[in-house]
């Protein structure tokens, strides 16, 4: 195991979501862990509280003692980090063992008993559920978030005497293929990525590969409708909201104020559960966990238990203000088929309600290959606020910009401003149900909007 031997482990780019679980876990190790980050935000405000020494300068001469010596220091990097990082190329001339985030988790993930979560949505909600109900359960886990639980106010889960890990396997840079995991979630395979796979097909390659590198004899909880090779080795078992051919599915479901109460039939059970949270794409999410925690000998009551204490993830059909006529909920939804689910959702919660929805679309790639879908899915709001693309990783590509999806969208009521209009604008508006969507820094806008919307 890569950290046995090892004092540091240094990160460049270290505020990530996936970067910052891995640090919290080689600190728990009891290794010397620092890094680097363009940014400052909330995240390494965090971790630098848990003594993990960050800095936002890429200057080599920033680096700490501890972390120069290439014998007994591992440097983990993301590809969101540019290759001419100055930190990075003073690690690789200098020796230093220097690796991807993906080969990093897949050499933690593959040294224990791994369930991988996988899928073009709803990996981070799955694979927190799951977390909670093993940890709730006598089995425990580790587990490598992608979002912030608020049941654990970390992205990262331990458990001393547990082997089994839970990690979302992500299919960006086909970074899902460094995990061999004895049981696996696929839940759903959606045109996404197109900069890395470049079609369809390869889309959906890189995804069978994935689940052909479950071990012998392990076990995949897929979709139904989700349309793959599934390979001889393993046993399949599919999931439903609403097929009731599916091994898994519901029975029978209501809700109060998107609050559910379901029935689920198993291939052997039916019982009964509600969900802490709010939202019918939740219990799709769920269903997916229930099936991991039975195939895994997980009793039907600790599952229960455990999906009724389940409080949700950060920034996942995240509500911030629910009093009287005034609700807003921020999500993450960065996908047109993202889109779909999340508006679907607030719209069974509140269907007489009137939905305003500020999204900022996220890379200029994923806005090119997918205007028109965008422009369908923000369809389903009565009233649209859209921002400027949120770049990211990438550079301008001509042409692109939130105009594209902005000439597709069928609502009389829309508008397409900067950032820094947007408070203005709110003014000038009285939301009933107010909607923050996208993966960008439309973060920063909660707590203005929160306080705004609370005062209102």
């Amino acid at each position: 195991m890569i950290w046995k031997n090892l004092d540091s482990v240094y990160f460049v780019g270290a505020g990530g979501i996936g970067m910052s679980a891995l640090a919290r876990f080689f600190q728990s190790h009891g290794k010397y862990v620092a890094g680097y980050d363009r940014t400052s935000t909330s995240l390494t405000d965090q971790l630098a509280r848990e003594q993990i020494d960050i800095h936002f300068e890429d200057r080599p001469e920033l680096i700490p003692e501890e972390f120069r010596n290439p014998d007994r220091t591992l440097v983990i990097y993301t590809p969101a980090v540019p290759d001419n990082t100055s930190e990075l190329d003073y690690f690789r001339r200098n020796g230093f063992r220097v690796i991807k985030r993906s080969a990093a988790l897949g050499e933690v993930f593959n040294a224990g008993n791994g369930i991988a979560v996988a899928g073009t949505h709803g990996k981070t909600s799955v694979s927190t559920m799951l977390a909670l109900i093993m940890s709730e359960s006598h089995a425990g886990c580790n587990a490598f978030l992608g979002g912030i639980s608020k049941n654990f106010d970390s992205n990262l889960v331990t458990h001393p005497n547990s082997r089994t890990i839970i990690a979302e396997a992500d299919e960006f840079d086909r970074s899902f293929l460094a995990l061999f995991p004895q049981m696996a979630v696929i839940t759903s395979v959606d045109n996404d990525h197109m900069d890395i796979y470049g079609s369809r097909e390869k889309l959906v390659d890189g995804f069978e590969s994935f689940a052909a590198q479950i071990k012998d004899k392990g076990r995949l909880i897929l979709k139904a409708g989700v349309d793959i090779r599934v390979p001889d080795h393993i046993d399949v078992f599919t999931y439903s909201l609403d097929d009731l051919r599916a091994d898994y599915h519901i029975v029978k479901r209501e809700s109060v104020q998107g609050i559910y109460r379901f029935t689920v039939k198993t291939p052997k059970n039916i019982f009964e559960t509600s969900l802490g949270m709010p939202g019918l794409l939740n219990v799709e999410n769920a269903l997916a966990a229930i099936a991991v925690a039975d195939q895994s000998g997980i009793p039907l009551e600790h599952i229960a238990l455990a999906l009724k204490k389940f409080k949700g993830v950060k920034r996942r059909f995240d509500v911030q203000v629910m009093q009287g006529n005034r609700v807003y909920i921020d999500d993450y939804a960065h996908h047109p088929e993202e889109l779909k689910a999340f508006i679907g959702s607030v719209r069974e919660m509140f269907p007489s309600g009137r939905l305003t929805g500020i999204f900022q679309p996220h890379l200029f790639t994923r806005t090119r290959d997918f205007a028109v879908e965008f422009g369908e899915s923000l369809s389903g709001l009565d009233e649209l606020i859209l921002l400027p693309v949120y770049p990211a990783r990438e550079k301008p590509v001509p042409g692109v910009s939130s105009q594209l999806i902005f000439d597709h969208v069928k609502l009389d009521e829309k508008v397409l401003i900067s950032n820094e209009q947007l408070v203005p604008v709110m003014r000038e508006r009285d939301p009933e149900i107010l909607l923050t969507m996208g993966a960008g820094d439309i973060d920063r806008l909660v707590e203005p909007l929160k306080s705004w919307m609370e005062k209102k």
